[in-house]
């Protein structure tokens, strides 16, 4: 048995996992909240509590604050190549430690292992991208003729604050992380109070790597009190948010006091165009992983089938065949899909199947609550397909965040495109045919601010992420995530 199947069996077998962190990470350490209070963390895959972490304050969070801003000149003026080594190390450590970040991530999340192992990969490989860029961040010269000189620069906006979410915890820290220290910014990162481990676990490592103190710090609590306190702090220089509409219209008006830059990532409705040209198993797989992975919690899930006429009734069979399939249970035992993340969204993705059903829309498989199959314990909802919906229904035009599939019909092409943009979304899409031109020319007139061609989730950190319309504005990963992180200084000077 691996090291990794031991932690998890040990983890099953007990229902914790000893040695997690209990305190925010400042200054280059573990400290206790201002406060003294705590807070349980869920393990989803039981329903029961696992762990307890820090209930910090807003005296937290203006401590956290001030240490990133004794840090940042520091760190802003450390040699970029150096910033890179200590990025690239930590990349490694990452890795070195992906068994206990694995069943962490798991373990608080819910997620399968398998795909919290493939998260923890995917978070040293962000590390290793932005270290690569550290010594690469360049200016550009402006030809004003031989009397002149002009150039710009590439600055750090200064100390920047990451309210991070619960779906992925590990993944969403790292691209937001990653690219703000190689730019040379400093980090106050605040993970959802769902799941606090692994961006403290990470913090941890990152201190191990030769990062200085202060430079990186995480503080945990509730989105009220600690993501409200950094949001409205006149300290921070920059926010990145990822989570719901409204709370990220929240943090716009919060910002808006101080004039504080921000980039939101709020989600999405994103439809999967199948056209009948397509590659039918190629689909068929892709649409299953876009809207199941996760237990279908993930911004950018695919939670819309757009499927030509001809080929939908065949098409759907085979979905409801495939879901029936999937094998639900606790996520350390590497089920096909795993819990939702807590009672209370539970609660709401069952709303949005019980109000569907009662209006007479067709639930052609799942639209259940369950439990885990060894246990009787946990939060799961059956995989669900909703079929022949549209385009008002509330299950097409809002988010559930849940393993729910709605079904459209589209007569051709263009019907496909109308039914596609037709929503208050804009953040990714897919399109599944053989015929290339067609699939660049709707890739280049869906409203939304990344499409994947023939496979679902196709790309990696190189590409810029993010959204149009309703799913927000700014991008991450990439080199474009890398700009959101700095300003530009521009001088002109008279030489002749």
């Amino acid at each position: 048995m691996s090291g990794l199947e031991a932690l998890a069996n040990e983890v099953l077998r007990s229902g914790t996992l000893a040695g997690l962190p209990t305190g925010h990470f400042i200054d280059g350490h573990f400290t206790a909240p201002s406060a003294g209070r705590m807070m349980e963390s869920f393990d989803p895959g039981r329903g029961e509590a696992f762990a307890e972490f820090a209930a910090g304050t807003e005296a937290d969070a203006d401590q956290a604050v001030a240490s990133a801003a004794r840090a940042f000149p520091s760190w802003r003026d450390t040699v970029p190549a150096a910033r890179g080594r200590i990025l690239q190390r930590a990349s490694q450590l990452i890795l070195h430690h992906l068994d206990r970040l694995a069943v962490t991530e798991s373990l608080d999340s819910g997620k399968p292992l398998q795909e919290a192992i493939g998260d923890v990969r995917g978070a040293a490989r962000t590390f290793e991208y932005y270290a690569g860029a550290c010594d690469k961040l360049q200016g550009d010269s402006f030809p004003l003729g031989p009397d002149y000189l002009g150039y710009s620069v590439h600055e750090p906006v200064g100390v920047t604050a990451h309210v991070i979410p619960w779906n992925y915890p590990l993944s969403t820290a790292a691209r937001g992380i990653a690219p703000a220290l190689a730019a040379g910014c400093t980090v106050v990162a605040k993970p959802a109070e769902q799941t606090p481990f692994t961006a403290l676990l990470l913090a941890e490592i990152l201190h191990e790597a030769g990062l200085p103190a202060g430079v990186c710090n995480v503080i945990t609590g509730t989105g009220g009190e600690i993501g409200a306190a950094l949001t409205r702090h006149p300290g921070v220089n920059h926010i990145t948010f990822t989570g719901s509409v409204p709370t990220g219209q929240t943090v716009m008006r919060t910002a808006a006091e101080h004039v504080t830059r921000v980039v939101l990532e709020l989600g999405g409705k994103s439809p999967v165009i199948v056209l009948d040209d397509a590659d039918r198993d190629q689909a068929l797989a892709n649409v299953m992983g876009a809207i199941f992975e996760n237990a279908g919690q993930i911004c950018s899930a695919g939670s819309r089938l757009v499927i030509q006429r001809g080929i939908h009734a065949g098409f759907v069979e085979d979905l409801v065949r495939r879901a029936r399939a999937l094998r639900l249970g606790h996520g350390l035992r590497r089920p096909d899909m795993g819990p939702v993340n807590s009672a209370a969204h539970l609660g709401k993705i069952a709303g949005f199947v019980d109000r569907a059903r009662a209006a007479g829309l067709e639930i052609a498989t799942g639209g259940e609550t369950a439990t885990d199959p060894d246990t009787g314990k946990g939060w799961f909802y059956t995989p669900t397909i909703i079929d022949r919906a549209s385009p008002h229904d509330e299950v097409v035009r809002e988010e559930i965040f849940g393993p729910v599939l709605t079904v459209q019909v589209a007569d051709d092409e263009e019907h496909a495109l109308a039914l596609a943009n037709d929503c208050q979304y804009g953040l990714v899409a897919g399109v599944f045919t053989r015929d290339f031109a067609k699939a660049n020319r709707l890739a280049r007139r869906i409203d939304a601010g990344q499409i994947y061609i023939n496979e679902y989730f196709a790309g990696g950190i190189e590409v810029p992420f993010g959204g149009t319309k309703r799913s927000g504005f700014g991008r991450e990963k990439g080199l474009e995530g890398l700009l959101s992180y700095c300003r530009t200084r521009s001088i002109a000077a008279r030489i002749g």
